[in-house]
């Protein structure tokens, strides 16, 4: 629906049925965006929210609240979330390293590196097919790393260019926060993670969270040329959603 600074919604879809991995644009925007691709928001049955950052719960109470689904996160996140960003319905807690099970869908939660409370990336399974949604992330670690080798399709921040962040126009303590191992993965620091690990399966990769004046999606792009022989590598727009795509097991049971 949207990645990046502006707002940040990932909608996830099997046997008619749904999941949106962070809220950040309004319930109205949301729906534009979903009418737009056709998609019908009653099939979410569930949000998961990765940490308190406006860009991802801007929308989380009003969506919540029109379509009658709970929110998951952290005992942190909800803490340290704007209460007028919660719904009224308290959030049901997740930790490190649990499963939920929600109709199709297994939605494993674990750890990340991001300076706020308790943050979570989540690798969502559903029919032996996952899909992970790795954003906001500082540094690489353990559990990226696994989760990342099962899945079949990514999206992975690839945030900023090494270039344009430190001759930009940011203030010097905001680019050592975007660079440090708490804030983003820039273009290199995310290709050397899909470099390492390797994963075997994956054949559907989109750069997320590309910053709109550090990066460019022809940078980004260029960055895993050497994967483009045997992975899709497409970006995630902060202006408008994506198109719907049907992952396979295999890049020739994509739609």
């Amino acid at each position: 629906m949207a990645s990046g600074s502006n707002g940040n919604a990932y909608y996830i879809e099997a046997d008619g049925q749904a999941i949106l991995v962070d809220c950040g644009l309004s319930c109205r925007q949301i729906s534009i965006r979903a009418k737009r691709q056709k998609i019908d928001l009653r099939n979410v049955k569930a949000v998961f929210v990765t940490h308190e950052h406006s860009d991802h719960i801007r929308g989380l109470r009003s969506f919540c609240e029109k379509y009658g689904v709970d929110s998951y996160m952290t005992a942190g996140t909800a803490a340290k979330s704007r209460q007028f960003y919660l719904p009224q319905k308290p959030a049901i807690a997740i930790n490190y390293d649990s499963e939920t099970k929600i109709g199709p869908f297994t939605v494993y939660c674990f750890e990340k590196s991001h300076d706020v409370e308790q943050p979570c990336s989540f690798r969502v399974e559903a029919h032996g097919i996952s899909i992970g949604v790795f954003t906001d992330i500082g540094c690489s670690c353990e559990g990226l790393r696994k989760h990342l080798a099962l899945c079949h399709a990514a999206f992975l921040e690839s945030n900023y260019d090494e270039e344009m962040l430190w001759k930009g126009k940011y203030p010097q303590y905001l680019k050592e926060r975007v660079a440090s191992d708490r804030g983003h993965l820039s273009n290199v620091q995310a290709a050397a993670i899909v470099r390492e690990v390797n994963p075997p399966h994956l054949h559907t990769l989109i750069l997320s969270h590309l910053s709109a004046d550090n990066n460019h999606p022809l940078i980004a792009k260029k960055a895993f040329e050497e994967f483009t022989d045997h992975i899709r590598v497409m970006h995630a727009s902060r202006f408008e959603a994506g198109l719907v795509y049907e992952i396979g097991e295999s890049p020739d049971e994509n739609k």
